[in-house]
Parts: structure tokens; C-alpha cells; sequence
């Protein structure tokens, strides 16, 4: 894995996770700057998707085992989506408090793939 692009995915999700935090402290909805910030932090996790796959199709092997750490790869990438989607659904501070959840746990997971990869 490239630990560059752990460290962007883990930081720029933490940074979403405290965006939302904020509007949903001042009793705000997911607005359209919520879902910019979404997409962002999605396209760092697809590129951590694809950089992951990359590296297995190139036959280096994680040192935890292959099956888990392609089942964290999709749920990273899925962890963010998922909970704007949630959001959209729960249009008070509750899709706010959603999509924060998610962007936590993005960043947990990116920890976790690394710890994982082995590096």
C-alpha cells in the first residue's frame, strides 16, 4: 500500500467526519458542500481500491492474509457512500451525525488495511 495515500484517505475522511460534526452540532442537514466533500474523500478510497488491486494483480500479498484485506479494501470504499445515502434519507442533523460516523469509520479502516498490508 502506499502510505501517502493512506495518510491522504485517513486525514481528508477525519477532516470530513469533523465537517459534519460541525453542522450537525448546529442542527444542520447534509447540504450540497457535504456531498463535494463526500466525492473527494470517495475518489481518494477508490484510488486506495485500485492501488490496492494494482498491487495484488502484480502478485505482492499482504501479510495478514488476502481475504481480509480485500473485504477491508471494498468496505472502505463503500464507507462513505453508504452513509451519504443514509443521509439523503435522514434530512435533519441525524444524516449529518451519519455521514460523520462513516468518514470515522473510513479512517479506521484505512488504519486497519495498513496494519494488514504489513508496512
Amino acid at each position: 500500500m502506499l502510505d501517502v495515500l493512506t495518510v491522504a484517505v485517513s486525514v481528508t475522511a477525519l477532516a470530513l467526519a469533523a465537517w459534519c460534526g460541525f453542522a450537525a452540532y448546529r442542527d444542520q442537514p447534509t447540504k450540497d458542500w457535504h456531498f463535494i466533500g463526500m466525492a473527494v474523500v470517495s475518489l481518494l478510497a477508490l484510488a486506495q481500491l485500485v492501488v490496492g488491486i494494482v498491487q495484488l494483480a502484480r502478485g505482492e500479498r499482504p501479510d495478514k492474509g488476502m481475504t481480509i484485506f480485500i473485504c477491508y479494501l471494498i468496505g472502505a470504499f463503500a464507507a462513505v457512500p453508504a452513509a451519504g445515502f443514509l443521509s439523503l434519507t435522514e434530512r435533519t442533523r441525524w444524516g449529518s451525525v451519519t455521514v460523520a460516523a462513516g468518514a470515522v469509520v473510513l479512517a479506521v479502516l484505512q488504519v486497519r488495511l495498513y496494519d494488514i498490508w504489513g508496512s
